[in-house]
Formats: C-alpha cells, structure tokens, sequence
C-alpha cells in the first residue's frame, strides 16, 4: 500500500457509542491514542466525527420527543457541545488541540465557501490542530445537507486532497455477501473500479443509530477515487487499526483510487468556465512553464474582466496567448492593486491577506502554448 501522508479518518455514531445508546470514552479515548501516534509520525489527520445527535440525547436524559426535523436540530445543537468538549478533553490528555468545523453542502458548492473551508482546514493542519468535522445539522435543510458523513468525509478529502480516507465501521470491510446472514461470504480485499456490481453487495444500514450502511460507503469510495483519493472501510473493533493501516498492513477493503489528484484537479480546472484573464511578464510566464512556480503580483502586467475570488482564471504571456489556467487567490479588483508589487506588501496594501500568491501552483495547470512567443 501507498504510504499515507494526509488521511481523513470517519468515524459514526455506531462507533462512536459501541453499539449502545452513549458516547463509549473509553473506545473514543483507545482512537485518540491512535490519532496521536500517527501526528506524531509526521501524518496530517482530519476527523470526521458523528455522533452529536446521540450526544444530546444523552445530555438530556433521552427524552420522548417526536423524529421530526427541529426535534433533531436541537438534539444536534445540544450534542455537538458535549462531543466537542468529549473530543477536547481526551485529545488534551497529550496536550494537542482540536478545531471544529461544522459544514453542509453549500461550503463545497459555493466557490467562496469552498476556499474559505479549504484555507481554514489547510491553517488548523499547518499548526498542528486536529480538525474535528461534522455535518453543521442544527441549522442544515433538506436542501444544503450532505445527508450522511461518509459522503462528507469524501468531499472533506477532495477539499484538502488527502491520499487516503479510512471508513471505521462495524463490520470488517466489503463483502461478497452480508456475513451476518451467509456464513460464505467473504472479504473482498481490493476493488478496482467502482460499478453497480459492487453497489449491489451494499445492504442498509446496520444500526438505527446511524445514517449510513455499507451503501453510502461506496459512494463516498466513489466520489473520493474521483478526486485521487484511495478509501478503506474497516473494522472499529480492531485495536490499532489506524497504525496498522498505516504501517502498510492489509486491513478491511481497499478502494483505489482511479487518477491522481493531480489529474484531477487539472481536469477540473480545464474544464471549468473562464472568468477572466491575469497577464503577466515574461519572467513570469517562464518561472511557471519551465519550474511550475506559483503566480506572484510582482510578475502580473495587468487583468481584464470582473471576477471575484476563487474564480477560475487564464494565465497570459506577454505575447497575448493564455499558457495557464487557475484559481485565483485574490478578486479583479484587489489583483487590480497588487500589480507589480512584492507579496510581502500585500497585507499593507490590501489590510488583509489570503497568502504571498496570486494563483498557487497547485491550483494551477498549463494548456497548450506556443513558448517561443513567450
């Protein structure tokens, strides 16, 4: 197996209370130790964590309430104090801090949203604080939720490109058929590709507990082998599963992963409609053809159109022909002010800063360019 270096680790409600009705701090402190090990190794971890809805059913005594929308809000709302402070408390045991982000579907879909998310977990990894992340259910509608945090984990994967996310379950990974009820079943090791045949040995869910089975699983592998992220659903049950997955062994089922990362943000990138072009020096243009460097205001001769930030721009070499594509950093207006200037005057100029480049090269890709006009 790949070696890890950022992994986003699911864990749900089932899990999270041992398939009784509380939060279990004994399994959640045996999987904070496991965390810990791994940070320490140099691993950059994110938590997707449930749980808070069963949270505040138990904070208030587990109350006879209606299933209706609001009644669940405010089981979520209650809950998701007592998680974080759980989460807190075990985590300062070994003296590490925790961040939480609750989302809904809206910080993936609005391009804003999206970066802002992407920044702010990017800041919690760079000073080593564990994000703890969980579908924002107290204010979240039918309209903007993810509905499950399999699928969250996979877009919290895609948002921060992890190599790897690992799904705890409760049962050992995919099989050929539900083991709870065919003694033949077995499991399944590797799967390559995704297609219905592999959705079609998905069940339901196994506990009323939680929101997603088997099936959601796969379409959360699915949607992270998309984005260059390979998946692994495993047991909860067994001790030291996230070190033993990432001391290589072959734990549960592993997903690959169908392009890299890299391929798929280029895709994407290539793809996604124009907002407006950034024309740069002929410095400029040579340091990210020939070095892949990032595109800094110092190198920038002027921009054309409106476009706010995170919109997807072409790069333009002196002689007029667009050689790059990426996602700006910083709006029409406020590239407007930077043109020519050093990245270290940015804040000074601007009284805030989103970071030294215009575009960084890893939302960056080159198209097709004739380099001699360069």
């Amino acid at each position: 197996m790949k070696t890890m270096h950022k992994i986003v680790v699911k864990v749900g409600t089932s899990t999270l209370t041992q398939g009784g009705n509380k939060l279990c701090r004994r399994y959640m402190l045996g999987l904070v130790q496991q965390l810990v090990h791994l940070q320490s190794q140099g691993l950059q971890i994110v938590l997707v964590s449930s749980g808070a809805i069963a949270g505040g059913r138990e904070l208030l005594n587990f109350p006879k309430m209606d299933r209706s929308l609001p009644s669940k809000q405010m089981f979520s709302s209650v809950g998701q104090v007592k998680l974080m402070q759980t989460w807190s408390e075990l985590f300062s045991l070994f003296d590490l801090h925790v961040g939480q982000v609750l989302l809904t579907r809206a910080d993936f879909s609005h391009r804003k949203r999206y970066l802002n998310a992407r920044d702010t977990l990017h800041c919690l990894l760079k000073h080593h604080v564990i994000p703890i992340i969980n579908e924002n259910d107290a204010v979240a509608t039918k309209e903007i939720r993810v509905g499950d945090n399999d699928n969250l984990a996979a877009l919290v994967a895609n948002l921060i490109e992890a190599d790897t996310m690992i799904l705890l379950t409760d049962q050992e990974g995919l099989f050929t058929a539900d083991p709870r009820s065919n003694p033949e079943a077995k499991l399944i090791p590797v799967v390559e590709r995704i297609d219905e045949s592999i959705f079609a040995l998905a069940g339901g869910s196994s506990t009323s507990l939680g929101t997603g089975g088997m099936a959601t699983k796969i379409e959360a592998a699915q949607i992270a082998s998309q984005s260059g992220t390979r998946t692994i659903i495993a047991s909860s049950a067994r001790p030291n599963v996230l070190i033993d997955l990432a001391h290589g062994e072959k734990i549960g089922t592993l997903f690959l992963e169908e392009i890299t990362a890299r391929e798929s943000r280029k895709r994407w990138l290539l793809s996604d409609k124009r907002k407006g072009m950034i024309y740069v020096d002929a410095g400029a243009a040579t340091q990210i053809m020939s070095h892949g460097a990032s595109l800094l205001s110092s190198g920038i001769t002027k921009t054309t159109q409106d476009y706010d930030r995170g919109a997807t721009v072409e790069v333009v070499s002196p002689s007029g022909e667009a050689f790059a594509v990426g996602i700006a950093n910083y709006g029409s207006q406020e590239v407007q002010k930077l043109i020519g200037k050093q990245s270290s005057c940015i804040e000074d100029l601007l009284g805030y800063t989103y970071g030294p480049e215009i575009i960084h090269r890893t939302n960056m890709t080159r198209i097709k360019f004739n380099e001699e006009k360069a």
